[in-house]
C-alpha cells in the first residue's frame, strides 16, 4: 500500500494555519486506501456500523465467507435467507440495509465510472436514495474508497475532538459544527488531507 506525505503545493495551501501544519509534519505519511469497489465497500461500511473496528472486520468476514470466492455479488445477497446471513453476526436491521445496498447495486447504480463521474454533493445525495447509508458513510467512502480531496465530515466525533483539542475549542452542537467550518474554509481544496492528518493526531483513523 502506497504511503504519501503532502506535496509542498498542499502544503502551501495551509500556510496561513500555523496548528494544522503543525499537526501534519509530526504526522506520518497517509497510506493510499484506494478502491475501484464502492458496492463492497458500502458493504463493509454497513456492517460497520455502531461496532468497534476489532469485532466489525470479525462479522464482516464470515459475512465474506458465506459466499463463494468469498465475494458477495448482489444476486448471491438478495437471494440469501435469513439465516444464513443471521449466522455471520448480522442483526435483522442491517441484513435489510445490506440487501438495500445489493438492490441498488442490481440495477446498476454503483458502476465504478459513474460514480467516479459525480461530484460530491451530487454522490453524497445519489448513495444516501439507499436505506441504511447516512451522509457520513457517503463522506467516509468519498475520503478513503475514492480519495476525493476535499471532503470535511464535520459530524464526525472523531474530527470534532480533534479540532476542539487542537483549536481550543469549547463550544458544542450546532456552534462547534460552525466554528469548525470556519477554521476549515481555509483549508479548501485539501480538506480531507488536514480531516485524516486530525484523526491520525488522535490515533483514530477511520478503517
Amino acid at each position: 500500500m502506497n504511503s504519501s506525505y503532502p506535496t509542498p503545493e498542499i502544503m502551501a495551501a495551509f500556510a496561513a494555519d500555523p496548528i494544522i501544519c503543525g499537526i501534519i509534519e509530526k504526522g506520518q505519511p497517509l497510506p493510499s486506501s484506494r478502491s475501484e469497489d464502492v458496492y463492497f465497500k458500502l458493504l463493509s461500511s454497513i456492517v460497520s456500523q455502531q461496532l468497534s473496528t476489532k469485532v466489525a472486520a470479525v462479522i464482516f468476514r464470515r459475512f465474506q465467507e458465506l459466499f463463494p470466492e468469498e465475494y458477495p455479488h448482489p444476486e448471491l445477497v438478495l437471494e440469501a435467507p435469513d439465516e444464513l446471513l443471521r449466522s455471520a453476526g448480522l442483526s435483522f436491521q442491517k441484513i435489510g440495509y445490506v440487501r438495500n445496498v445489493a438492490a441498488f447495486a442490481a440495477e446498476g447504480n454503483l458502476q465504478h465510472a459513474t460514480i467516479d463521474a459525480m461530484e460530491d454533493e451530487p454522490l453524497i445525495q445519489h448513495l444516501t436514495q439507499i436505506k441504511g447509508v447516512g451522509r457520513w458513510t457517503v463522506e467516509m467512502l468519498l475520503m478513503f474508497a475514492l480519495e476525493r480531496p476535499d471532503v470535511f465530515p464535520v459530524d464526525d466525533l472523531g474530527i470534532q475532538n480533534a479540532m476542539k483539542r487542537h483549536y481550543d475549542i469549547e463550544e458544542s452542537g450546532k456552534k462547534l459544527k460552525l466554528r469548525m467550518q470556519e477554521i476549515a474554509q481555509p483549508w479548501r481544496p485539501y480538506r480531507t488531507i488536514a480531516s485524516k492528518y486530525l484523526w491520525q493526531s488522535l490515533d483514530n483513523m477511520p478503517k
